[in-house]
């Protein structure tokens, strides 16, 4: 997505176009957005090859509009009006296969993504919370990462307490946000107003809303906007996207913004709509709520496609013609873009707290979460193996049984609970709360301790459970083996749940993901054997390294082996036994430096797709 400026030779505004104080009123202006995507397939490789054009689709042309401090502004609009695609716009939030074009400014300032993010709020239509942090937790989060850079942790709290005055969130601010299905929580209006005071704690001058009374019932959402009625009432510029609302909810808009195929059919004070739309034949009917009347006055009604649209062609052309629509055009002829003011806003931060102030902000709700939510440890009681002929193959069987348990265990436990984060996280970090590498090795970090427990207490139970090889240094080096798997396998449910959109998907990829290192790991098929056209990849896989280290560090050492059949072939030691599989007591500590390689690998490679997610928003 890209927005034009004009270049201009007049330096007076550089001193102007430094940072914008939050204290400042904003007047934010559009001017001329227009935006345009690729219609079905005509954009993939098998079109272009053949000749056919390239269809473009129009969703929003030629919109200007302009939102003042102490006015509450809607957009309204039927289904596929474009109310959504402007507020994307306005936010710098568009999809990238997107063609979006048109001016943006801010008091006459051209205006970039970055500077924007630093003094806007945005209560998005979904809300997004751990579900395991309180209210207060919550808040206190925001406050350390989104509140000004110096400034001490007791203001930030005295500002947390003050909002959750101000929104009344008092009474349940040690209450669980909750997770739908799973762990109740705060109501749905308590929700909505958590996402109004993470917002406000900056106490930004202009608030953006995406639908926010979507899901409320009419008392709630009455409630929700007499907060950004009272926003507004304190300077503040508010717009907000909002469908359905009731006579009583619209009768508190200052202005309202009617949006029909893309156009702007009607921008102004919400009590002078109703003049706008009587010169077309169209008055409001006594006791009917105006804002369904307009809404369905501007919609593309099914059998009356051709009619409606004329209707709305010619609304959207007298407004076109309006005084206000002509007023905002001249705007973009009268003020002027200094690129200087450009190139200074371009280097706002985008984020307010230091490096170190992230990663302990992020590391410390990622602990909280862990030590509310910790995942739940099953063991499955077997009988202890002897160490005879028969309990040979029983041994090997239960090595190979065991890291495949860690494998999974801890993969799936990361996909479960990293996939549902994401979402969370992309928001996050498009509002310039923390960078992607502060949060990927804080919440590393974070579930760190919880694995190494739960790999370590796994390890020393099944040991002797099984009934390995009894010396202490034998289960230690165990230990350290499933230690080093079970992270391998973390971080293998890192990179798939950063790899995949959906939980859903993640969980269907793993198992496929996994089968081949499983295979080549050395129990199902023989190293030796293994065609060479096929044996590079035994290398990659964590089971052969994991299953020859507790293969060496059980069989290394034993001497004697008690055959308990007559007439057969038994092993008489470790050596053999390690021969017969082809491996090498030399390995042992290679095998452990190839699992940390692996670790380290799987890791990088988690965080280099959480990267590129972040930076194409891929959610």
């Amino acid at each position: 997505m890209s927005f034009s400026t004009t270049e201009v030779d007049d330096p007076t505004l550089t001193q102007q176009s430094s940072a914008l104080s939050l204290d400042d009123h904003i007047i934010y202006t559009w001017l001329g957005v227009t935006v345009t995507c690729n219609v079905s397939n005509s954009h993939k490789l098998s079109c272009k090859l053949k000749g056919k054009p390239v269809v473009k689709k129009t969703l929003l042309r030629d919109v200007y509009g302009e939102a003042r401090p102490g006015e509450l502004l809607a957009i309204m609009g039927s289904s596929g009006a474009g109310k959504t695609t402007l507020l994307n716009c306005l936010t710098f939030r568009s999809d990238r296969k997107l063609d979006v074009s048109g001016f943006m400014m801010i008091n006459g300032l051209p205006v970039t993504s970055r500077s924007l993010t630093s003094i806007c709020g945005y209560v998005q239509q979904v809300d997004l919370f751990i579900g395991t942090l309180t209210v207060k937790e919550s808040l206190i989060f925001h406050a350390m990462l989104r509140m000004e850079k110096g400034m001490p942790f007791e203001k930030r709290v005295a500002r947390t307490e003050e909002v959750m005055r101000e929104l009344n969130l008092k009474k349940c601010e040690n209450t669980v946000v909750g997770i739908p299905g799973k762990l109740k929580g705060i109501s749905g209006g308590e929700m909505k107003r958590l996402a109004f005071a993470a917002e406000m704690l900056t106490d930004p001058p202009i608030l953006f809303c995406d639908e926010p009374t979507s899901g409320l019932d009419s008392f709630m959402a009455q409630n929700v906007v007499s907060v950004m009625k009272e926003m507004a009432r304190k300077g503040k510029t508010v717009i907000s996207t909002i469908h359905q609302p009731s006579s009583q909810v619209y009768g508190m808009f200052d202005k309202v913004l009617f949006m029909a195929e893309g156009k702007v059919a009607y921008l102004g004070s919400q009590a002078l709509a109703g003049t706008f739309f009587k010169n077309f034949g169209a008055m409001c009917p006594s006791h009917h709520n105006p804002a369904d009347y307009y809404v369905n006055l501007l919609a593309v009604a099914p059998g009356k496609e051709e009619q409606c649209r004329r209707k709305i062609s010619t609304i959207c052309e007298a407004f076109s013609n309006s005084q206000v629509a002509m007023e905002l055009r001249d705007i973009g002829k009268r003020d002027k873009m200094y690129n200087e003011a450009y190139q200074v806003m371009k280097k706002i931060s985008k984020y307010r707290a230091k490096w170190y102030s992230q990663f302990v902000a992020v590391f410390w709700r990622s602990w909280i979460s862990v030590l509310k939510d910790p995942t739940a440890l099953k063991a499955k009681l077997i009988q202890t193996i002897n160490m005879d002929q028969d309990g040979v193959m029983n041994i090997n069987g239960a090595i190979f049984v065991s890291l495949a348990n860690m494998t999974f265990q801890n993969m799936f436990a990361v996909i479960h609970v990293f996939c549902g984060e994401l979402p969370i996280f992309m928001r996050e970090h498009t509002n310039g709360m923390y960078r992607t590498d502060v949060y990927f090795i804080a919440k590393v970090l974070a579930e760190l301790p919880m694995f190494l427990t739960l790999s370590t207490m796994y390890t020393i139970i099944v040991y002797y459970m099984i009934g390995f090889n009894s010396q202490l240094e034998r289960m230690l080096g165990a230990v350290v083996v499933m230690v080093l798997v079970g992270n391998i396998s973390t971080a293998l449910g890192y990179f798939i749940s950063c790899a995949c959109a959906s939980i859903s998907v993640a969980l269907s990829l793993a198992p496929p993901i996994v089968i081949p290192f499983l295979l080549f790991g050395g129990f199902f098929l023989n190293t030796g054997s293994i065609p060479n056209y096929l044996s590079w990849f035994q290398y990659l896989s964590w089971f052969k390294y994991g299953n020859e280290a507790m293969m060496i560090n059980q069989w290394k050492g034993v001497k004697n082996i008690a055959c308990t059949k007559v007439g057969t072939t038994c092993p008489k030691n470790g050596m053999v036994i390690l021969k017969t599989l082809n491996f090498d007591e030399k390995n042992y500590y290679f095998d452990l430096l190839m699992l940390v390689v692996l670790m380290i690998a799987l890791q990088l490679g988690a965080f280099f797709m959480l990267f590129l997610r972040s930076i194409f928003k891929l959610v």
